[in-house]
């Protein structure tokens, strides 16, 4: 039984159950197949289509038990800020108001609910937003062992500016103290071990990019646009920042795609349609879809929560889950095979 699973097909990797080493055991308990998987990845985007696989491999009664042990892309030898990481990705924008720490809390919070563990750190020190974004009102942090603690919510562990700011209150801070914040974000927190670290960064390429990219090894950064021409534009400079910094780029979100009426279900391209999608195959980037524009997002928001949890199967809560498990496959991919392959091999949005 367990030769026969072995030889099936990964669908990313193209190689064999047996090769990648995800089939971990095999015995018969009541009838019924007890077959322990490791996906290599929480949120894997061919989970679903590898326990069917599995389960038409064998004639008799099956149980998938899910055994998974997240892979890094962290450097073998470990060392540097967040070394208890295994993958840190960047969320980053051309410009702002794209909804750009919108994706970041609801991949965070997607990837918490797929069962890994989980960091966000909002690197946004001038306009820090995810305090608001996940209802968190509280002013400070607790300090145990000279390490801030994060605040945890949704199974999430969360650190920004914005804990440390009264309303009403504004940075105005030069270069070297961007810097020295963001360094304390990586090595003054008490992160743990974390399967994920989503990092929120402010809009465009500027000082906090360049810090982050020098001091964390980065698995990949997730590029948010909207589909008008001037965003996708700007969205292309961002692409090329992240390109000579050696960051790879994990894929273009089209944020606010469009909109379909709920009453009469007509759909309306509002600041038009497919331009990142566009922009992504004329640099040969991933595409990882597209969230629509629907009121259940700003209903999530305001009530301090986010969309995948607030409105779970709600179109954006959809789309957004989607595009976390293709996030995380990317990276496996990466962890196990580099990232030549993630670029060959991956599913599209």
């Amino acid at each position: 039984m367990k030769s026969e699973l072995e030889r099936l097909i990964h669908p990313e990797f193209q190689q064999t159950l047996g090769q990648l080493e995800m089939v971990k055991d095999v015995h018969s308990q009541n009838g019924t197949w007890q077959i322990k998987v490791d996906f290599l990845t929480f949120a894997s985007p061919v989970k679903d289509l590898l326990v069917q696989s599995i389960k038409q491999a064998t004639a008799e009664p099956v149980s998938v038990i899910d055994v998974t042990q997240q892979r890094t892309t962290q450097p073998a030898l470990g060392g540097g800020l967040l070394s208890t990481v295994k993958n840190v990705i960047a969320v980053a924008s051309g410009k702002g108001g794209v909804g750009k720490s919108t994706v970041a809390v609801n991949l965070a919070a997607s990837l918490s609910l797929e069962g890994a563990r989980v960091g966000l750190l909002d690197a946004d020190i001038y306009g820090p937003s995810v305090p608001a974004l996940v209802g968190i009102e509280q002013f400070g942090v607790s300090i145990r062992d000279k390490l801030l603690q994060p605040v945890e919510k949704f199974g999430v562990k969360m650190i920004s500016m914005g804990l440390f700011m009264k309303p009403g209150d504004s940075v105005i801070w030069r270069g070297p103290k961007l810097h020295g914040q963001i360094q304390l974000f990586c090595e003054g927190v008490n992160w743990g071990d974390l399967d994920f670290l989503v990092v929120d960064l402010p809009p465009g390429t500027g000082d906090v990019s360049l810090s982050l990219s020098q001091m964390v090894p980065l698995g990949g950064a997730v590029i948010v646009s909207t589909p008008q021409h001037v965003a996708v534009g700007v969205a292309s400079k961002a692409i090329s920042a992240f390109g000579k910094l050696n960051v790879p780029l994990l894929g273009l979100v089209e944020n606010m795609s469009h909109y379909t009426c709920p009453n009469c279900h007509h759909r309306d391209d509002v600041f038009g349609h497919g331009g990142a999608q566009t922009v992504a195959r004329e640099l040969s980037i991933p595409f990882l879809g597209e969230i629509p524009l629907n009121s259940t997002m700003l209903e999530a928001s305001l009530k301090g929560l986010p969309v995948v949890v607030s409105h779970p199967d709600s179109a954006p809560a959809q789309a957004l889950r989607r595009i976390s498990q293709l996030v995380a496959g990317r990276l496996s991919v990466a962890a196990v095979a580099g990232y030549d392959a993630m670029y060959e091999n991956v599913l599209s949005a």
